[in-house]
């Protein structure tokens, strides 16, 4: 803990200022807290829109207290302030589980690009969009009602854990026969996972939107409510009218042609894909806005 304390105290860094370092340490020194400023600054663009931003927003706030009352000799709030850090950790790993694992799960992942590399995961964006596109055209026309929501940067784990579990490939054929009436896995909602169908029967939270016009059922509202809470897309057949509707933070685009609704799928699932790769988020989406209430 001292040692910590250490990185907080005025001192200490001005000595270390005062070193005669060598030139070579000196750049040692400097491409150290290069990498570490670029991390830092890389986590921090990943975790923005999700639930452990919020997080990170309070440990500067608390990283910032404990500067200043180390130079105001605080020693009381210090001392308390030491005692979050201890536990607090803690309380992190507890709260934040399913975020945390699935960080380091996609850092076990990286590995993978060696071999497979940027050009087969385009490939398998393409294979999905083309999958998606031909079971939405055969559920509109025959007026098959279904839900499929696509997980982004933010875990759906806890929506997850509410369905029938498949981890199976995404093809169309599995996705139209999901969601053929009076069968035992049509109720509910397909959850995409990486590239995977995680489960379907999955329980959404509904919206709070008065303004969503009544001809939308319980569906679109599941679909309205889970872009809501979080960065997940969503598509929607409607079984009245077989239209074809997208939500996206918070964000409600309904009955899209086919045209409208593969330019949507192209533009934000491949930006998604590049996002998640670079660290960079979604740019504004710029389809047709379909808003409910005017309907």
């Amino acid at each position: 803990m001292n040692d910590f304390n250490q990185i907080f105290n005025l001192q200490y860094w001005q000595e270390i200022i005062q070193l005669n370092l060598t030139p070579w340490r000196l750049l040692i020194a400097i491409v150290d807290i290069s990498l570490v400023t670029l991390l830092i600054y890389m986590a921090l663009r990943s975790l923005q829109g999700t639930k452990m931003m919020t997080l990170v927003r309070g440990v500067l706030l608390f990283i910032l207290l404990k500067i200043v009352s180390g130079w105001l000799g605080l020693g009381t709030v210090e001392w308390l302030l030491n005692q979050v850090v201890t536990y607090g950790v803690i309380a992190v790993v507890i709260i934040f589980q399913p975020e945390i694992r699935r960080g380091l799960e996609s850092l076990g992942r990286t590995t993978n690009l060696l071999s497979a590399g940027f050009l087969n995961d385009s490939l398998r964006k393409n294979s999905h969009i083309k999958a998606y596109e031909k079971a939405f055209d055969y559920m509109s026309e025959r007026k098959i009602g279904a839900l499929i929501v696509i997980e982004q940067s933010q875990t759906l784990e806890e929506y997850v854990s509410t369905g029938i579990k498949l981890d199976a490939d995404i093809t169309a054929e599995l996705l139209i026969n999901i969601f053929i009436p009076n069968t035992p896995l049509h109720d509910g909602a397909v959850i995409i996972q990486e590239d995977k169908i995680a489960v379907t029967s999955a329980y959404l939270p509904l919206t709070e939107n008065g303004n969503i016009s009544k001809e939308f059922g319980t569906r679109h509202r599941a679909a309205i409510g889970i872009s809501e809470v979080s960065d997940a897309m969503t598509l929607i057949v409607s079984e009245e009218t077989g239209g074809m509707s997208i939500t996206a933070n918070g964000e409600f685009y309904s009955d899209l042609s086919k045209s409208e609704f593969h330019d949507f799928l192209i533009k934000n699932l491949e930006e998604a894909n590049a996002t998640n790769k670079s660290g960079n988020f979604w740019k504004k989406l710029t389809a047709k806005k379909g808003q409910a209430n005017e309907k």
